[in-house]
């Protein structure tokens, strides 16, 4: 039986795991769902149609699942989905999703969201994702596996991080991220390859070597971007990381950092 301190109020209708813990002085509402081995801290409040994966650790002031900052909403039953072994600091906030939108919030598993970090409505978080302290996720973006957005990041509505990024400290994205790139500035431009990232992922020193000259065509030989796509096609061939790459480039919509 989950084990909730005599503080802490549980809605009738939620669902905990046998293992579950909640702190004191938290709420639970009746439409939340924690998975084993959750535990919840001391002052969290969990409303909405969230669910949250196994391992999870919800730590104090966190408020997950509240309504969206959206105008338009109008008391929509949407949700939020949070994935297995995720940590959620101090004082963070994630709303769920909106119809227009698709109805759900997700953070994939062992994401890292640091203290009084926002992640606005509709966003999508891939797994394996930091997102460090202070930083303001703007509805419908998109953040893939493995990105790291650094301390005070600013990420503009409807913009996509790719996935292994690095933005550093305090940028502001209003466009896209290429994946495997290392973006800052306000407005945030890009300053290079993640190299540091693609090694820590395990990538072979071939692969790295195909996406670095994939980059290089990109984004250095003044190409346009059609004829420089051509390229990498030709000369690199049916390597898995350079076609997301070139495929995250030709879904644009906003534009990607140069």
């Amino acid at each position: 039986m989950a084990l909730v301190h005599p503080t802490a109020h549980v809605e009738d209708g939620a669902i905990l795991a046998a293992d579950v813990v909640v702190g004191a002085f938290s709420f639970v509402g009746r439409d939340v769902e924690l998975g084993a081995g959750v535990r919840v801290a001391e002052h969290v409040t969990l409303i909405g149609r969230t669910r949250i994966g196994p391992g999870c650790r919800i730590f104090p002031h966190a408020c997950l699942g509240g309504e969206p900052q959206d105008r338009s909403f109008d008391g929509a039953s949407t949700s939020l989905e949070i994935g297995a072994r995720s940590q959620i600091r101090e004082h963070v906030t994630v709303h769920v999703g909106t119809t227009r939108g698709g109805g759900c919030t997700r953070i994939g598993e062992d994401a890292f969201l640091m203290n009084s970090a926002h992640i606005g409505h509709d966003c999508q978080i891939g797994n394996n994702v930091i997102i460090a302290s202070f930083c303001g996720l703007g509805g419908h973006s998109k953040v893939d596996d493995h990105a790291v957005l650094g301390a005070y990041t600013g990420l503009h509505q409807f913009a996509r991080v790719g996935e292994s990024v690095m933005v550093a400290s305090g940028a502001k994205l209003s466009l896209d991220a290429p994946p495997f790139a290392m973006v800052a500035g306000d407005r945030a431009r890009l300053v290079g390859l993640n190299a540091v990232g693609l090694r820590r992922r395990g990538f072979s020193a071939k692969t790295r070597a195909q996406i670095k000259h994939a980059f290089h065509l990109i984004f250095q030989s003044k190409l346009r971007l059609e004829e420089a796509l051509a390229r990498v096609d030709a000369e690199i061939g049916a390597v898995p990381e350079v076609e997301r790459l070139v495929s995250f480039l030709r879904k644009t919509e906003r534009g990607f950092c140069r």
